[in-house]
């Protein structure tokens, strides 16, 4: 089997188990922060935290053995925009929270019979290659030229290494400090620790990054066709997809199409052998316009924070790019803005029940 094909085939497969997964455990940043912010229920949070620690692990395990090079990823580039990295991060994560979950979380959903999530991943999908190659193209190219900076460091262990540490020593401190502050933030949680399907969801998740690491940078490095060094992202493959579906004779299937089409088919089969499987629409036309707003906000902001809650929150969080941890706190935000404060998002139910009344 040739490189490309093995590389393609090994997507589908990480993409079956997420959807598997993702389906089960309700793994989802947005469902977290809800659950966090507004509900007082950390168990998801953990989840996420537990697979951030997890995915740094082996991704740094991989990187400093010299297993697979990160630095040919898209987030440890010299030069970047931290402006617009966070920016792009705040519309993700409020358009997150309009649309009641990420776009992996849309695809989980889809699988599950969500005919909601359908809009959702249509709507992101279109947004995204506006902002990639499209109407929007320009402007986001413009924005990024303007307020790009070339930094010295652009990860952890390279900061720590401005101190006068070596890479030998500066890789596994910064990895170290970063994973014990997740786990200790994990399992200081009570019924975290009392929830082994929460725990065991994180540690695979974060396994799934890592492995999509190796499979990219290890198993796809052939010196005659290579494939680009990435894991577990949805953003652009979203849009990848929906372009592959539409004009597959001028395209060729990636990493990123396979994932997202084991991610669907992993949830599919799973909710059909579980009983979970159920048709559910939208409730009105504003949850309907809601939604859409919410995905087109996700798709933008997600190609502007080059990745959304999974392609920065964990696969580039676990190469400890120092853009990742910009683009995670703008996601936070937005998400946190949209769960509390002025510019909440108002519950669907209590919304409408105030339409009707005014």
């Amino acid at each position: 089997m040739e490189s490309t094909q093995l590389v393609i085939l090994s997507g589908l497969v990480i993409g079956l188990v997420y959807g598997a997964v993702g389906l089960l455990s309700g793994f989802c940043l947005m469902s977290s922060m809800r659950g966090f912010l507004a509900e007082g229920d950390g168990r998801l949070v953990r989840t996420y935290a537990l697979a951030i620690a997890v995915a740094i692990a082996a991704s740094q395990l991989l990187a400093g053995s010299g297993t697979v090079d990160l630095g040919k990823s898209i987030y440890l580039q010299p030069s970047f925009s931290p402006a617009v990295l966070f920016l792009g991060g705040l519309l993700f994560g409020y358009g997150m929270v309009l649309s009641n979950g990420c776009g992996a979380r849309a695809l989980v959903l889809l699988g599950r019979g969500n005919l909601r999530s359908f809009v959702v991943v249509t709507v992101l999908a279109i947004a995204a290659q506006m902002t990639l190659k499209g109407l929007i193209a320009p402007g986001r190219i413009a924005l990024v030229q303007a307020t790009q900076t070339t930094v010295a460091a652009n990860s952890l262990p390279s900061l720590l290494a401005t101190l006068g540490l070596t890479e030998s020593h500066s890789r596994p401190l910064a990895a170290a400090a970063t994973i014990v502050a997740l786990i200790l933030f994990a399992f200081a949680h009570p019924a975290f620790r009392r929830a082994p399907g929460q725990i065991v969801a994180g540690i695979i998740v974060g396994l799934l990054v890592a492995g999509g690491w190796l499979v990219t940078g290890y198993l796809g490095a052939d010196d005659f066709n290579p494939v680009p060094v990435t894991s577990l992202t949805f953003v652009a493959p979203i849009a990848d997809s929906l372009q592959y579906a539409m004009l597959s004779t001028g395209l060729t299937l990636n990493f990123g199409i396979a994932t997202v089409a084991g991610v669907f088919a992993g949830s599919l089969v799973t909710a059909l052998a579980t009983g979970r499987f159920k048709l559910e629409g939208y409730s009105s036309p504003r949850h309907m316009l809601r939604s859409a707003t919410g995905a087109a906000l996700m798709g933008i902001g997600g190609v502007m924070a080059f990745g959304c809650s999974i392609g920065q929150g964990l696969t580039g969080v676990s190469t400890l790019a120092l853009g990742s941890f910009v683009a995670v706190a703008g996601i936070l935000l937005g998400t946190a803005a949209g769960l509390r404060g002025a510019l909440r998002v108002q519950p669907l139910q209590a919304a409408e029940a105030d339409q009707r009344a005014a």
